[in-house]
């Protein structure tokens, strides 16, 4: 794969394969403006160079608009499956394929949805009434089978509190760039591959893969010339904001923390020392399905007992086997237990005198997608995602037009009785 990029960049400046090895730097060539020939550069690299995308499987789990948030929740747990396509039965032959499809959902935002429905339901039967045959304890699902929010609401209803991601579709053949314009100016994690001919997705291409991808560009004088770059010298979202909790808060406690900042991953820190001891992720929300006891105790149970369970060992994988063969096996699929993850007491860390390049590979190898920033203390002093390392590598462009996407939150709000005017929503009579 590095050599095919080698090749590419030389098409570019007309060059010899040898003359891109030794890293001709882009501002000795007047003749060419660097911004230009980056972007023709990435304009040249198809989505179909991603590890694994042409062995993408023929279709990806969807969900239905009508779906219950009960029924979504059962049926994304159910088929080891984070997240999921929305899609809508089309009324109008006429309509394009990429309409048929409003919207993208995670699983973890369901769950935290539902959480928060069942805690202020008051007219829910106390817990005592709910208990499940499992030892007595109560278990996620009875608590969706009882709560009439959870069985009634459908999943397009969600788009009203903004909770759906918008609908991005690329396809094979659509260029590196045009995938770092779409995951950098706009907050999605993945983007849907579909197939028109097919009138389906096909895969997925995740912000993980793309910075893989990048990494292969290593030895270039276009990419080395930002990753080799201190990540002092960059300005991220939240470099300097950090959302925490302790490790003696409960389980319920990080759950709400975590729902209320809308981050992929908060730091959990000792409250004498401070020091970063663990993450709590949203990618980990679903042991709360697989353990009754620990959903039924959530208000008890400690951050720092959470963090150190261990997922079931068939989903941490066989570790003898490369991640990257491994990788390739179900490309298309956003599996919900992932054991290429690391574990939640052994999160992922970067300093700021750390090169990008250095946190690029961190990321890519642990496959998760944020990075704690520590100062020379060890004390977390902010968070790095992959998001914001893909934001360096996105070219400016006047340009920004992407294929499908258009109207989404129109299309969704539409549905559910609503529509935005003057920045605000309005209830439609």
């Amino acid at each position: 794969m590095a050599q095919e990029i080698k090749k590419e960049m030389a098409g570019v400046w007309g060059q010899s394969e040898d003359d891109v090895s030794t890293k001709q730097s882009l501002h000795r060539q007047p003749q060419a403006d660097s911004g230009a020939a980056l972007q023709s550069f990435l304009d040249r690299i198809p989505i179909s160079s991603l590890p694994g995308i042409n062995n993408s499987p023929a279709q990806v789990f969807e969900l239905r608009a009508d779906h219950s948030v009960r029924d979504a929740v059962c049926l994304l747990y159910k088929n080891n499956v984070s997240g999921a396509p929305i899609a809508d039965a089309p009324s109008d032959t006429a309509r394009r394929f990429s309409d048929r499809y409003i919207g993208f959902v995670d699983l973890a935002t369901l769950v935290l949805w539902s959480l928060e429905e069942i805690e202020t339901d008051r007219n829910a039967q106390p817990l005592e009434e709910l208990s499940h045959q499992n030892d007595g304890h109560t278990s996620f699902f009875s608590m969706l089978d009882q709560n009439s929010r959870t069985r009634q609401t459908k999943v397009i209803e969600l788009a009203k509190s903004f909770l759906l991601d918008p609908f991005l579709p690329v396809r094979l053949e659509d260029s590196l760039f045009h995938v770092l314009l779409l995951l950098s100016k706009h907050r999605v994690q993945v983007l849907p591959v579909i197939e028109p001919s097919k009138c389906q997705v096909i895969g997925f291409v995740t912000q993980n893969a793309v910075i893989q991808l990048l990494l292969q560009s290593t030895g270039l004088e276009w990419f080395d010339s930002i990753s080799d770059q201190a990540i002092s010298e960059y300005r991220f979202e939240n470099e300097d904001h950090m959302v925490c909790v302790y490790e003696n808060q409960t389980v319920a406690e990080a759950l709400l923390t975590l729902r209320e900042n809308q981050m992929g991953a908060i730091a959990v820190l000792n409250r004498k020392t401070r020091q970063l001891i663990g993450c709590f992720r949203s990618s980990d929300i679903y042991l709360l399905l697989d353990n009754d006891y620990v959903f039924h105790y959530r208000t008890s149970i400690t951050v720092e007992a959470f963090i150190h369970m261990e997922p079931d060992d068939n989903a941490r994988g066989d570790p003898t086997i490369d991640q990257d063969l491994r990788a390739l096996l179900k490309p298309g699929l956003l599996c919900l237990k992932n054991g290429f993850y690391p574990r939640m007491d052994s999160p992922i860390t970067s300093k700021k005198s750390d090169t990008l390049k250095q946190a690029m590979k961190k990321l890519e190898e642990a496959k998760c997608d944020s990075s704690f920033l520590l100062d020379n203390t060890g004390a977390v002093r902010g968070v790095l995602t992959s998001r914001d390392v893909i934001t360096q590598f996105a070219p400016p462009s006047t340009d920004s037009r992407f294929r499908g996407g258009h109207g989404f939150f129109e299309s969704a709000l539409e549905q559910t009785g609503c529509h935005v005017e003057d920045g605000q929503l309005i209830q439609d009579k």
